[in-house]
């Protein structure tokens, strides 16, 4: 399943790098995500629990940074398995920023993934409605975070 987009916020590209670049900031802007722990500076472990349809699943994930330039671009690598279930999440993203003038900025994301196991069975409909809810609360905590630093800059 592959998603696309782009979010606009009132903040300079540098800003909005820097934010990106603090991994509790961008974890916090993702529904879910709980026991966030850094390894070093490109390695993240976190666990992400979500519900699609009627059931809850939790998946122990491992995050690794594979492309950042400074202030344009952040690229990751995301693997991991659900918990109590036989199974495998990938995922690859890809965010680049954009000067959009006026001092904001065009986030511009592509992110690719894919479940196996008995998550892939649930339904590619059903999971790709669950990525678009959560895609779409992701640019909404992300929008917020930037309108409320805007404020309180003011």
């Amino acid at each position: 399943m592959k998603f696309t987009g782009e979010i606009v916020v009132g903040a300079t590209r540098d800003a909005v790098f820097a934010k990106l670049q603090d991994i509790h900031f961008f974890a916090s802007c993702i529904e879910g995500v709980r026991d966030l722990t850094p390894r070093d500076d490109k390695y993240f472990d976190a666990v992400l629990e979500t519900k699609v349809a009627y059931m809850t699943f939790k998946f122990k994930v491992a995050v690794e940074l594979t492309e950042v330039i400074s202030p344009e671009v952040i690229a990751a690598k995301i693997e991991g398995a659900p918990m109590g279930l036989v199974g495998r999440l990938t995922a690859t993203s890809a965010t680049r920023l954009v000067d959009a003038g006026d001092g904001s900025t065009r986030i511009q994301y592509e992110i690719d993934t894919a479940l196996t196991g008995k998550l892939g069975s649930i339904g590619q409909p059903v999971l790709k409605a669950k990525a678009k809810e959560m895609e779409k609360q992701f640019a909404k905590n992300l929008g917020a975070a930037f309108a409320a630093a805007t404020q309180g800059a003011a």
